[in-house]
């Protein structure tokens, strides 16, 4: 674990680029105080920076990008502030969403989609639908995601097989379970980057960085830009992955 320096002042090669990079985008409410603004214009400006990360990943060759929308535990904000958050993702599909597609960006969503408003599951599975084909970059929304409760449905899809005669208890294991999990298909971040200085995964992704090279940066959210993100894959280049064995690249 780590604090990424200031940005560097040269980007990694396209080649050093992990394939998977996670991002927690914390810090938007903290940015908006420190300049006398409103919450809502801190999360105004983060949709911002995640329109530039976006673009970023994938001129620096980042193969998939996870990012941290809404949690599990989000829903114990003020109701207004949630109001704003769920009208800031309306407004990224709408306006957002054929750039995506017309850029070759596929957009995945993982977390529960059970009681959200029927218009935000209508958009969420019109940007998967729309995109589905798309190859240049995968962009995986987590949206009212929680880790555990991510592992916990995945045992429960398990125990039902289990009881009813459709699996013996002694095949599950490790690859089982994971073969459980939202998006199997998505390899494990290479790189999971937490903004605003938080030095935790706050219930995101747990399972799948169990080797995950982790970078904190003090700045907030929605300062974050391509040399940010440069920086800390500079920091993860220089990083020797062991997966608990011997010496690894970190480079994909």
């Amino acid at each position: 674990m780590s604090n990424a320096a200031a940005p560097a002042t040269e980007g990694p090669d396209r080649s050093e680029a992990p394939a998977h990079v996670a991002i927690i985008m914390d810090g938007n409410g903290r940015w908006a105080a420190a300049r006398g603004l409103p919450r809502a214009e801190g999360h105004r400006r983060g949709v911002e920076a995640l329109r530039r990360v976006v673009r970023a990943s994938h001129e620096l060759g980042i193969r998939y990008l996870t990012i941290f929308s809404f949690s599990s535990e989000n829903w114990s904000r003020p109701a207004s502030e949630i109001g704003d958050l769920f009208g800031l993702l309306r407004r990224f599909i709408r306006n957002d969403l054929a750039s995506l597609h017309r850029d070759g960006v596929k957009v995945r969503i993982i977390g529960e989609r059970d009681g959200l408003e029927g218009d935000i599951c209508a958009l969420l599975n019109e940007a998967e639908e729309l995109t589905r084909d798309n190859t240049r970059l995968t962009l995986v929304v987590a949206f009212n995601y929680g880790s555990r409760q991510e592992i916990a449905k995945a045992a429960q899809k398990l125990a039902r097989e289990v009881a009813e005669g459709k699996r013996d208890s002694d095949t599950i294991d490790a690859e089982t379970l994971g073969a459980h999990l939202d998006a199997p298909d998505i390899p494990d971040p290479d790189l999971i980057i937490r903004t605003s200085g938080e030095q935790r995964l706050s219930n995101f992704l747990m399972w799948q960085a169990a080797y995950s090279e982790l970078v904190f940066v003090p700045i907030h959210w929605p300062d974050f830009d391509k040399a940010a993100l440069e920086s800390a894959i500079a920091e993860f280049a220089r990083r020797e992955r062991r997966f608990g064995g011997l010496v690894a690249k970190t480079a994909s």
